[in-house]
């Protein structure tokens, strides 16, 4: 009996070893899984950062949204006030949108 008394003790003491281990594993992963979080929160926003500033040095957006306000004209829909959004007839040119494409590209091309 002594010898089943003393190995069930060995296990016990294992498993309260293993516990522990496991405990240790578990607030690690929460230590890592938190300052990895934070990184992700900090690198957004200096990656924030860094497009603020590399657009005040850049101003070049307006044609980037002429180029996507082209696009989705000729992919056909309006990008007017009165019908934006809505489907177009790719066969008919809308009058509002191409005045509106017009002035906003002779804007960029007068600076």
């Amino acid at each position: 009996m002594a010898d089943s008394y003393s190995e069930l003790q060995r296990l016990h003491d294992t498993m309260v070893n293993m516990t522990k281990t496991i405990e240790s594993l578990e607030n690690n992963i929460l230590e890592t899984l938190k300052e990895n979080t934070e990184l992700k929160v900090e690198n957004q926003l200096l990656r924030d950062k860094m497009d603020k500033l590399n657009n005040a040095h850049n101003p070049v957006k307006t044609q980037s949204g002429l180029e996507s306000l082209r696009q989705i004209y000729t992919s056909g829909y309006h990008i007017c006030n009165m019908y934006y959004g809505s489907h177009r007839d790719p066969s008919s040119d809308c009058m509002f949108c191409l005045d509106i494409l017009d002035n906003f590209g002779g804007k960029k091309k007068a600076h």
